[in-house]
């Protein structure tokens, strides 16, 4: 199973309003494992960049100015990502603005290229509801350090992430564990069953029973007459 653990930084806040991506980085997971491979570029967005922007990341116009447009990294990008899962904190932001990049080129949207996507924010809201789910709070909360963080940056983000994603579906490891055993041999297991010991049947006795009727009967007295484990009593005729 190929993952891709995907962070972008962008010159604001809403691609609607003509904002760019400006910085991707990707790290790639094989069956739950780092590989070591990773995908990382800085864009020049053709555009100023947001002060609110900056504040965040630390990436300015004047940084970019020589760096590729979208356009000239666009084929290796794609070629990362094809055919991996996704993994995305806030999901609908990153894919939102990569799309964006992508039909600016006449190229297919991602999820027509990638086998889905899974969206970490909205994984860790179903898990914890009414707590806090931003990149930090979940570093926290899986004890992932994350101190050496000053500015966000898009390959620290998904390295950070990933193992965020990992903490968080690690009771994955044994269900994917089972699913690779072999299945049992039948003939061994249908010889155990030949050779296992007949149980020993302990029936109740007389007052036993009549404790067991005790109990149902009180049960049925303080439920107005339910009790699930009395038959019902017959219907009256009114003949």
């Amino acid at each position: 199973m190929r993952q891709i653990v995907l962070d972008t930084e962008t010159t604001g806040l809403d691609w609607k309003n003509g904002d760019r991506v400006i910085e991707i980085g990707c790290v790639e997971l094989l069956n739950r494992n780092l590989t070591g491979r990773h995908y990382h570029a800085y864009i020049n967005p053709e555009r100023a960049i947001s002060a609110e922007a900056i504040a965040v990341h630390g990436i300015t116009a004047e940084f970019l100015a020589d760096k590729p447009r979208f356009s000239d990294i666009a084929a290796d990008f794609r070629r990362f990502v094809t055919d991996a899962e996704l993994i995305i904190h806030n999901a609908s932001f990153d894919v939102g603005f990569l799309d964006h990049e992508l039909s600016r080129l006449g190229l297919p949207m991602l999820r027509e290229t990638c086998a889905g996507v899974v969206d970490t924010l909205k994984m860790a809201k179903e898990q914890n509801p009414g707590k806090k789910a931003s990149l930090d709070a979940l570093c926290e909360r899986h004890q992932i350090e994350n101190g050496h963080r000053t500015l966000h940056g898009a390959l620290l983000d998904a390295e950070i992430l990933a193992e965020v994603y990992l903490a968080m579906t690690r009771g994955q490891e044994s269900l994917i564990m089972l699913l690779d055993e072999a299945p049992p041999d039948r003939d061994e297991a249908a010889a155990q069953l030949r050779d296992r010991k007949p149980l020993r049947v302990i029936r109740a006795s007389a007052d036993e029973l009549a404790e067991h009727d005790r109990v149902l009967a009180a049960i049925a007295k303080g439920n107005k007459g339910q009790c699930l484990w009395l038959a019902p009593a017959p219907a009256q005729s009114d003949d």
